[in-house]
């Protein structure tokens, strides 16, 4: 297992620096740019300022391989991720002081689908093709099927409009009010929870349904132990392994789908300031966010592996 943690380890800066390169290059073929927009800004004050004085004085005027050289650079040597182009503020500290946002958004996100979709999953297959199952899979399929920027939306209008009643549209600090902060995340936790509830609760379900039907359980069964022991120890346990396949490769898509959750509770998360980045054009801090999301999603890949072992004896790693 020591030598399959290691390649996989020295794999990872050669991810990672494959999807910065495209990132930093995708970036700069979206329509329009930073400059255009200064230009607009200062024409529109009364202020000539030439495009070639624009990209000299924000280091758009080199060859897109030397900025990212000297942005790679910077990271390596520096420990920086240079300034945002817009504002000229401090990348890294930017993206710390939003970086718990999002976090405790989707660490409540992922708490909530996984308490939900786990026993329903299980519930669902221990009573297979029963009443309570066809009504569980049908709940699943419409939380798939419903988005979650639309359930969010509608939580902001309507009880505005019926009670007056509208969410916090001010951070809650944590340290200062922990109820207050909880009760601010948890209407958007919940909407990210549940989008993720649905695919998690049907695969547990599906993977329930083939354990059980083994023989090992079977002679469990004959031994007359009872059900709660046959579920948790035995058969829960080797049914897990692809369920936690999905729950990790639903973690990055937190940071996506908590692009529209934070735009519309309005909180002050890494989605959003990816959102205003791509408004502004501010290469810079898209490409801080990308390669963070990006180491993020590597070692959360190489956990959910390596977890594998743990739930199931017969893996080894070679």
């Amino acid at each position: 297992m020591g030598a399959y943690v290691i390649r996989r380890l020295l794999l990872i800066p050669v991810t990672v620096i494959l999807i910065s390169m495209i990132v930093f290059a995708m970036v700069r073929f979206i329509p329009g740019n930073i400059v255009d927009l200064i230009i607009v800004n200062e024409s529109s004050s009364g202020t000539g300022i030439e495009r070639a004085q624009i990209e000299q004085a924000l280091g758009l005027d080199k060859p897109i391989y030397i900025q990212y050289g000297k942005w790679v650079t910077n990271i390596v040597f520096h420990g920086s991720l240079g300034q945002s182009l817009n504002g000229n503020q401090d990348i890294a500290k930017e993206i710390e002081q939003r970086l718990p946002v999002t976090f405790e958004l989707g660490l409540m996100a992922i708490i909530i689908a996984v308490l939900i979709s786990l026993p329903i999953g299980v519930y669902a297959a221990m009573r297979q093709d029963s009443i309570p199952d066809y009504i569980l899979r049908s709940g699943a399929i419409l939380l798939i099927s419903v988005p979650g920027f639309w359930i969010g939306t509608m939580i902001m209008i309507y009880p505005a409009i019926w009670w007056g009643w509208s969410p916090p549209m001010q951070l809650i600090p944590f340290v200062k009010d922990p109820i207050g902060n909880l009760g601010m995340f948890l209407l958007p936790s919940i909407i990210l929870g549940t989008s993720m509830t649905g695919s998690s609760m049907r695969m547990t379900r599906t993977m329930m349904l083939e354990v059980l039907r083994q023989d090992y359980i079977r002679t469990a069964w004959a031994k007359g132990l009872s059900e709660r022991v046959v579920i948790t120890r035995h058969a829960l346990k080797n049914a897990l392994s692809p369920v936690l396949t999905i729950i990790g490769m639903q973690i990055p898509v937190l940071v996506g789908g908590s692009v529209i959750i934070e735009q519309i509770f309005v909180l002050p998360g890494l989605g959003r300031l990816l959102l205003d980045s791509l408004s502004q054009r501010d290469y810079p801090v898209i490409s801080g966010i990308n390669l963070l999301v990006a180491i993020v999603v590597v070692f959360v890949n190489l956990c959910v592996d390596l977890t594998y072992g743990w739930f199931d004896p017969r893996i080894h790693y070679q």
